[in-house]
């Protein structure tokens, strides 16, 4: 019987071959109203114009509560086996990084 109930509360979750690739991100930026979070990962490059956001992820303010207590356990995981992160200092992008510099 309780074979059975764990089967009726699994939850099947299917993965498309485009979405599994995944998108690389190196920035994120967060929003949030009173009614939701909303995570834009963006991919900034050097020497290109402008970033684009890649993704746009919104969640309710429980599920990005459950959402950062699971990245923190995972997180804890990582290091366990790997060795801390080092966190780096805050990073300031050059005024160029955008693209080429105005000249007068």
């Amino acid at each position: 019987m309780d074979n059975q109930h764990e089967e009726q509360n699994q939850l099947n979750i299917e993965l498309s071959e485009e979405i599994a690739d995944g998108i690389y991100a190196n920035l994120a930026i967060i929003t949030h109203s009173n009614a939701e979070f909303v995570v834009d990962f963006v991919n900034v490059m050097p020497g290109l114009p402008k970033a684009r956001v890649k993704s746009r992820i919104i969640l309710t303010p429980q599920h990005a509560k459950r959402f950062m207590k699971a990245l923190v356990d995972n997180i804890k995981k990582y290091e366990s086996v790997h060795g801390p992160i080092q966190d780096q200092d805050p990073v300031s992008l050059p005024m160029n990084f955008g693209g080429p510099t105005a000249q007068a």
